[in-house]
């Protein structure tokens, strides 16, 4: 880890429901440690750049306590890859997409996401065109992966 804060940026498609449940989440348990880590969200397309996260993924992870006040969608800027610590993307697509932009320096901070749940599936699927069943296993393998890396960054912490 860097000296002081950590940052960690959480990127989707959209900036709609992944990566703002990652962010809504992660933030949460962190303020529950002693970490220091800031936390946000972006998406690897601009289309939705204002809007609120989607009203579905919001109702869901309300329930289990989690907040998105604060949150509005956003491309990733190319200053994010020199500001943040980890670039987590929520599924191949947008590993891929990642990449693609990010100069070389900076491409071993970008990874996906569930690699931190310790199981065998590795992309969280988009809910946005599903059932709300697929916004509540978004919150649950949201929430195994960032159990995941809060245990990852407790043990590599001085």
């Amino acid at each position: 880890m860097s000296q002081g804060e950590f940052s960690v940026l959480f990127v989707c498609l959209g900036n709609l429901c992944r990566s703002p449940t990652a962010h809504a989440i992660f933030k949460h348990k962190v303020a529950k440690t002693a970490l220091k880590v800031r936390v946000d969200s972006a998406g690897t397309s601009g289309f939705h750049a204002g809007s609120l996260p989607d009203r579905r993924t919001c109702e869901a992870g309300e329930k289990r306590g989690y907040s998105f006040k604060g949150q509005r969608s956003r491309p990733v800027s190319e200053e994010d890859f020199a500001q943040y610590d980890l670039i987590l993307a929520m599924d191949q697509s947008n590993q891929d997409d990642l990449l693609a932009r990010c100069p070389e320096e900076y491409q071993h901070k970008i990874q996906l996401f569930l690699e931190y749940a310790g199981h065998e599936q590795i992309e969280v699927p988009d809910p946005y065109y599903g059932g709300r069943r697929g916004f509540e296993l978004v919150l649950d393998l949201v929430e195994q992966g960032c159990d995941g890396l809060i245990r990852k960054m407790k043990s590599s912490a001085p």
